[in-house]
Formats: structure tokens, C-alpha cells, sequence
């Protein structure tokens, strides 16, 4: 039954109460995104108080993506398994606790620990508030709409991150830390009241423990191989060995998935074009991304001098494109497709990559930098969304969190691989003692390969684009969007 407060108006708005499930999911993908990208600036301020070693402060930022990266497929099938909001709430209160311990903590190990508790945590909330959203909101315009709001949270946090970062560190580096425990716990609270109650799956076929083994574990060695690799070299036996035992790993836990009554993946879902199309454009979305923040924040802050602060106001252009476009995705997805809008970015994005390669010594912003960042956001606004969408829609219910795991983890995967191979690029280009423009020198290379990854994402795009133009999307009935309004307040 629907309450007032939940009844659409005469012209299909959405009510109070669908808006405030919405901002409470978009909350916690806002503090996944603000978390990861605030942590980078205050490891310095992190090192010299707690006397950490270059090593020990790189697991600050490894701890949380192995936590993260590791667990999102088990995240995904538990949230179907178990209940959607139930994964939601418990997992968004361990959040809030580990970023209370993670600022208050005096000793490296337990920071570390807090980090990866915290990734953990990300990796239960981030698959259930996806696929809350799916089935909340019906596919269509109605849907599109929403994931457009949500994945541009993601954007939006990722890059207040940067600038709140540079602020924060001046006072204290555990700010950064306490920050998202208030926020999570308001959301919580929140969500207590405004998420909508699910029902665990029906008739299931029981728990698939050994494919959930396999495939945490194989996870988290390859994001821990990857993340390694770097240091101890890529052609190592350690190295080797890890990625001989990943493969072995992913190909019994294939075998297992394909006997198993009640698999962790359904494997079926992968033989869909579409599906395997958004999962490979989100790796190669956010693995370029990610490696071309690493040149660039290095090269502002190491060659120009620019200050943390100064380095992320140069990428709030971006940022801030992602956030002003939020409203607008859902109906050109609604117009174009999907395919149409992911080839777009892609393509805008290789040029905003390619046009970096101008950059020198002596830059002028507006000349140089301004337009790679305003192509670049202009990308992430149409990319990032269209991925969510095409990769939930045509998905049963049921398995709206297991599909929303599986795309969380092409991501993060993505972005562990390709930042570590353009570190590798880089590492091997920098000559000992260089000048300033030996060591830019040596970032092109990287910012090729970066280049590279954004044109490999575009092409895989362009296999799914038929020469007849898709039909526009039919405007959702009101009684859809009153049954979506239903689903919100079911008890």
C-alpha cells in the first residue's frame, strides 16, 4: 500500500520517498569514491607520524583495493542470497566503524587492517546498492535515470575527494580518515528507515561454498599479484608463480561454477555480447582513468611543484562536468543506447588522453591541461553510466547483485592491472638522477599506454553498434512508476 507521501504526482515525478532511497544508496557510493581518492594525498603526513616506510605506506592504499577488488563477487551473490538491504545496512555500519578505527588508530598494521576492513565492507555495500537500485526501479527511462544520478555520485565524491584531501591533511591526516564515519552513520540511519525491504532468493539451490572460495580467493591473489608485481618485479618467479596459481584458481572455480545447482556467477550470463562488452569497457574505462591520474598527479605535483590542493583544483573541471551532466545521461541513453553513448566517450576520452601528450615544463592551463580534463569528464559522464546500464539490464531480478558484483570487480580489477603496468612503463623509462624533462620524457610512454587502453575500450565498443539506429525507449506508463514507488515501501 502507498502512503501520500509516496503517491506520484499527476505528471509521474518521483516522490519523497523513491528520492530518499535513491540519495541514501548514492551516499555510499559517494564515500567509496571520496575514501579512495582522499587517502592518496595524506600518506605522506601518514608516514612521517607514524614513521611508516614507502612500503608499508603503499598497503594504506593496496589494503583497501585488495579488501575491495577481492570480495566483490562474493559482495554481489551474498547480497542476492541473503537480502539486498539486509548486506546493505550491516555492510554500510562495518564502513562507518573501520573509518572510526582508521583515525583514531597509532600504529601502521592497524591502519592497514582498518583499510581493508573497509574494502571489504565496500565490496558487500557497492554490488547490494546497485542492484537495490535495479530492482527498485524499473529498466527503461525510469532506471536509466536513476544509475545516472548514482554512478555520477561516484564521479562527484572521487573528485571532492581530491580537494577535501588537500584541505583536511593541512589540520590533521586523520580527518581524512574520521570524515566518512559520520557521513556512513547518517546514512545508515537513514537507510533504516528508507530502503526498501527484500526477500532473500526463493528456492535457490543451496550456498555455493566451494565456487565462493575459489573465486574470493583467486580474486585476491590476482589483485594482490598485480598490486606486487611493481615492486618485485614482473618477470620474477614470485610474480610468475602467482599468476600460474591465479589461472589454475579461475580455471577450477570455472569447473566448479559449471556443476554447481546454486553457482556464485551464472556463467550463462556471459555468453550475452552486451554483458561481456560492459565488463570489459568498464576495465578498460576505469584502468585508463586511473593510470592517467597517477602520471598526471605525478607530474604536477613532482615537476611543476603545484601543491596537493593545486593538483586536484586542476582536475575539478572534470569532476564538476560529471556532476552538472547527472540529469541528462538517463535520457540520451534513453535516445541513443548505450553503445552509441559508451563508443562516444570512449572516443572523447582518447583524445583527451592523446591531447595531454602536449604537455612541457611550462604549461599554460587553460591552453594545455583544460581541455584533456573537460574531454576526459565529458567521457566519465557518458561512459560510466552506460556501463551500469547495459550491463543490469535484460538481468533477472535474482541476479541483480550478482551481475552488479561482476562489474564492480571489472573495475576495480581494470584499474589494478593497467595502473600497475603503466608504473611498470615508467619505472623502466626513468633514468637515475634525470633532469626535469628526462623524467617527462619518461611519463609518455605511460601516457601511450594509457591512450592505448582507451582506444582498445572504444574498439570493443564498436562491435556492438548495428548500422540501424535503435529505437527510442517508450516513456514509462505511470502505473510503472506507481509499482516502482510499491517496491520502495513494501514491508
Amino acid at each position: 500500500m502507498t502512503s501520500p507521501l509516496t503517491t506520484p504526482t499527476s505528471d509521474g515525478r518521483w516522490t519523497p520517498r523513491l528520492w530518499g532511497t535513491l540519495l541514501v544508496l548514492c551516499a555510499a557510493m559517494f564515500l567509496d569514491a571520496l575514501d579512495v581518492s582522499m587517502v592518496g594525498v595524506a600518506l605522506p603526513s601518514i608516514g612521517a607520524d607514524l614513521g611508516l616506510s614507502t612500503s608499508t605506506l603503499q598497503w594504506i592504499v593496496s589494503g583497501y583495493i585488495l579488501g575491495y577488488g577481492g570480495l566483490l563477487l562474493l559482495g554481489g551473490r551474498t547480497a542476492d542470497l541473503l537480502g539486498r538491504r539486509q548486506v546493505f545496512l550491516v555492510a554500510l555500519g562495518v564502513f562507518a566503524l573501520a573509518s572510526l578505527l582508521g583515525g583514531l588508530v597509532d600504529s601502521g598494521p592497524l591502519l592497514i587492517a582498518s583499510r581493508f576492513i573497509k574494502g571489504l565492507s565496500a565490496a558487500f555495500t557497492a554490488p547490494a546498492g546497485l542492484s537495490i537500485i535495479t530492482t527498485t526501479f524499473p529498466e527503461g527511462p525510469l532506471r536509466n535515470r536513476a544509475l545516472s544520478i548514482y554512478t555520477t555520485c561516484a564521479a562527484t565524491g572521487f573528485s571532492m575527494g581530491l580537494v577535501l584531501s588537500g584541505l583536511l591533511t593541512e589540520a590533521s591526516w586523520r580527518l581524512t580518515m574520521l570524515l566518512p564515519a559520520p557521513i556512513a552513520l547518517l546514512a545508515l540511519i537513514a537507510g533504516l528507515k528508507l530502503l526498501p525491504r527484500s526477500d532473500r532468493e526463493k528456492d535457490h539451490n543451496g550456498y555455493d561454498i566451494p565456487g565462493a572460495v575459489l573465486g574470493t580467493a583467486s580474486m585476491l591473489l590476482l589483485v594482490f599479484t598485480v598490486v606486487q608485481a611493481p615492486e618485485v618485479g614482473w618477470g620474477s618467479a614470485r610474480t610468475l608463480l602467482s599468476f600460474l596459481a591465479v589461472a589454475v584458481l579461475l580455471t577450477v572455480f570455472v569447473a566448479v561454477e559449471r556443476r554447481s545447482p546454486g553457482p556464485l556467477i551464472r556463467l550463462g550470463v556471459l555468453r550475452s555480447g552486451s554483458q561481456i562488452r560492459a565488463q570489459l569497457g568498464a576495465m578498460a574505462f576505469f584502468g585508463s582513468y586511473v593510470g592517467f591520474q597517477f602520471l598526471v598527479t605525478l607530474y604536477m605535483q613532482s615537476l611543476l611543484g603545484w601543491s596537493a590542493l593545486h593538483t586536484a583544483l586542476a582536475f575539478l573541471p572534470a569532476g564538476a562536468l560529471v556532476a552538472l551532466s547527472s540529469t541528462k545521461v538517463g535520457s540520451l541513453v534513453d535516445r541513443f543506447g548505450t553503445q552509441r553513448l559508451i563508443a562516444a566517450g570512449f572516443a572523447l576520452m582518447t583524445v583527451g588522453y592523446a591531447l595531454f601528450l602536449r604537455v612541457d615544463l611550462d604549461p599554460v592551463y587553460a591552453a594545455v591541461i583544460l581541455p584533456s580534463m573537460l574531454l576526459i569528464g565529458a567521457a566519465c559522464a557518458l561512459v560510466f553510466p552506460s556501463l551500469n546500464i547495459q550491463a543490469t539490464n535484460g538481468v533477472e531480478d535474482h541476479e541483480q547483485g550478482m551481475v552488479s558484483g561482476l562489474l564492480n570487480t571489472s573495475v576495480q580489477v581494470g584499474g589494478a592491472i593497467f595502473l600497475a603496468v603503466v608504473t611498470a612503463v615508467v619505472t623502466a623509462g626513468a633514468p637515475e638522477n634525470a633532469t626535469p624533462q628526462a623524467v617527462l620524457d619518461s611519463y609518455r610512454p605511460g601516457l601511450v599506454v594509457v591512450t592505448g587502453v582507451a582506444v582498445a575500450g572504444l574498439l570493443i565498443t564498436l562491435t556492438g553498434l548495428r548500422t540501424r539506429r535503435p529505437q527510442r525507449s517508450v516513456v514509462v506508463a505511470k502505473s510503472t512508476v506507481r509499482e516502482a514507488e510499491r517496491v520502495a515501501v513494501r514491508d
